[in-house]
Formats: C-alpha cells, structure tokens, sequence
C-alpha cells in the first residue's frame, strides 16, 4: 500500500482518492497485497484493490492446504503405528503412535483456528477475531505436550527395567519408514510455503515460520519436524533393542521422543502467548507505516506510532500526527478520516487510528540505513 507517490517508490501502485474506500467509520477497505510475504510485515508491495477475492483466497487457501496434508498424513501414520506397537510392544513405537494421535487432534485444532480468525469485525469484537487463531493454535500445542509428551516419558520410564523377550520388529521398521515418507512429505509442503514467503524478505524459512503471525503454518512446520525427527529415534532406538538385546534402549528412545515433544510444545505455546498478550511488528514494518505516514500530504510530523498483531496478517495502528498549516477541526476530522480509509484499504491493517499530536511533542524519524534497505524490496 502506498499513500502516495514518491520519487523512491515510484513502481509501487498508490491507492489514490478516486479507488473505491468504504468510509463508514472504524471498518476496513476491500483490497489485497500483491505480494502475501508483506503480510508480516517485512517486504513492501504493491496494492489492488480488484485482486483482493483472488489474492485473500489463494492465501487462505494455501494455508489450509498445508493444514489438511498434516492431519491426513497423521491419521494415516497413527492407525499404522497403533497397530505396529501393538504387535512388536515397542516403547519407542507406542510413543510414536501417541505422537502420530496427538498430531492429527492439534491439525483438526488448527483447521478450527484458521475458520474462526477470519470473521469479520463487528460491534462485540471491533478488532475482528484474529486472535482466536493464537488461542487455539495454544490448545493445540497443549494437547502435543499432554498426548504426545507425557504419555512418551511415562511409557519409557514404566519400560525400563522391562523384561527381554523375542520380538519381530520387521513390521515396526516398515511402519516408521513409511511414516517418515509421509512426515516428510507434509514437512517438505510447509517447507516451501515458508521459503517462498521468507525469499521475498531475504530470511530463510525457519528464520520466517519463527517470526510469522501465522500461528497455522508456524505449528504445522514445527510438529512435522519433531515428527521426522521423532521417527529417526524411535528407529535407532528399536535397531540398538534389536542389536545389543537390551529393552532400556527402546525405553530410552520413548524418553527422548518425549522430551522432543515437550521442547517444541513448549515453544508453541511461548510464541501463542507473545501474539495474544500484543506482539510488536517487526522494525521494517514500522519504518514502513512511519514513512507512510511521513510522504502523506497532509502530515507534518508524527509523534507517536504504535503497531502490533491482532491476528494473523492484521495490525492495529495507532498513531499521532501533526497536520501542515493552521486548519479548522472539522477539516482536521475529516483528513484523519481519509488517512486512516487509505491505511484500512490495505488488508494488513485491521484498524487505523490517528489523533493530534500534543504541542511541542517529539518527532519520530526514520532510520538512516532505511532507503537502502528498502530498495531491495520494492
């Protein structure tokens, strides 16, 4: 989005008076980035308004993709896994099999969190429903660490001193191998959604699936992870049972599957927490709404600017400005109106409000190093 044209920018489309902007007070515009990687903040785009169906259901789209080849990979791993623990009474492999149940449960979670985030605002939620995504994507990593994390250590430690017996575990390898094709190609999926993302914003993937206010995406790559991971030690735990002859060894193996589980669960819930309380955008997202803000018009200065996540994709601004010259208030309620329409026209901004800046208040400035950053990304 760009609130006007600048000698810097020049390639970016504007958003100008005459596109169509709902003016009804406190409601957001139609319209979409042309690039989603923007949508957390950290790369400029362009903005048109008549992609905005196209472009906001591919997105979602692509999200719910990733979510629904986790679940039924999942489901499909935990029924062979539950069957293979049951004929070998592998440790490691009943450990794997809660994993695989507890994984399909937290995606069936995380398709419920991305339909409820993307209801519209209205008089009881103002700022729409975007944080409904954080709250169940933080049940979803609770119901990791309660299935998958527990259940994994106490299984391990009640089988440690387990006695020897003669076990096949021909089947139990067939099903992990099998399983890591699956986890992998649902880990493979969200992989590349992220790259793609974090190519546009010079990050790498993990570095944007960390970042991201995508609590979906975020959950789905980290669970697959721990899967992929997860089956490497179940496997070397059973092959060392198979080879040394000692039970300890697949007991050990359900531990740490356990704590991997916990560690991630742990990270899941930490990151839900930071977006539901007010997370801040990042640096560059800031300089942007500030230069915005700055190459407007009918702005002098601004004092004050505040920008966090209410949802995944949304952001709530609130900013106080000075208008140039000696202007009448209803003029000055009028150009914040038309200020605060431009910034709702983007899809990124879930709600903007301006106020007047107090006298003599000091000015904020973007950074030196911010044009050429910039450059990379127009």
């Amino acid at each position: 989005m760009s609130l006007k044209p600048s000698k810097t920018h020049s390639n970016i489309p504007t958003l100008t008076p005459n596109q169509s902007v709902r003016r009804n007070s406190r409601a957001r515009g139609a319209g979409t980035l042309i690039n989603d990687a923007t949508s957390d903040g950290n790369s400029r785009s362009g903005f048109d308004g008549s992609k905005s169906a196209t472009n906001k259901e591919e997105q979602h789209s692509a999200s719910l993709t990733t979510v629904l080849i986790a679940v039924g990979a999942n489901l499909i791993i935990a029924i062979a896994k539950t069957v293979a623990a049951f004929m070998t009474g592998s440790a490691s492999m009943i450990a794997e099999s809660a994993h695989s149940w507890a994984d399909a449960g937290n995606g069936t979670l995380l398709i419920v969190a991305e339909k409820k985030s993307v209801k519209p605002a209205d008089e009881s939620h103002p700022l729409g429903y975007g944080k409904e995504s954080y709250v169940w994507s933080m049940i979803a990593a609770f119901g990791v660490f309660m299935a998958g994390s527990i259940v994994s250590i106490y299984t391990g430690i009640t089988e440690w001193n387990a006695a020897e017996s003669e076990t096949d575990y021909t089947i139990g390898f067939i099903i992990l191998a099998v399983a890591f094709v699956l986890e992998g190609f649902s880990l493979v999926q969200a992989y590349l959604q992220s790259k793609k993302h974090g190519e546009a914003i010079n990050v790498s993937a993990i570095g944007y699936v960390v970042d991201t206010s995508n609590p979906t995406l975020r959950g789905v790559f980290f669970e697959d992870l721990a899967a992929v991971v997860g089956l490497v030690i179940a496997a070397a735990a059973m092959g060392m049972h198979a080879y040394t002859g000692q039970p300890f060894w697949d007991a050990l193996g359900s531990i740490v599957v356990g704590l991997l589980l916990g560690v991630v669960a742990i990270f899941l819930i930490s990151r839900n927490r930071d977006f539901l309380i007010g997370y801040k955008v990042s640096d560059r997202m800031h300089s942007y709404a500030l230069s915005e803000l700055l190459n407007h018009a009918d702005i002098d200065s601004v004092s004050y600017l505040h920008l966090e996540w209410v949802g995944p994709k949304k952001i709530f601004m609130v900013a106080a400005v000075d208008i140039t010259g000696n202007q009448k208030e209803k003029e000055i309620a009028q150009k914040f109106e038309d200020i605060e329409n431009l910034f709702r026209c983007n899809p990124i901004f879930q709600e903007a409000i301006l106020t007047l800046s107090v006298p003599n208040a000091t000015t904020l400035s973007l950074p030196e190093n911010y044009l050429a950053n910039e450059q990379g990304f127009t």
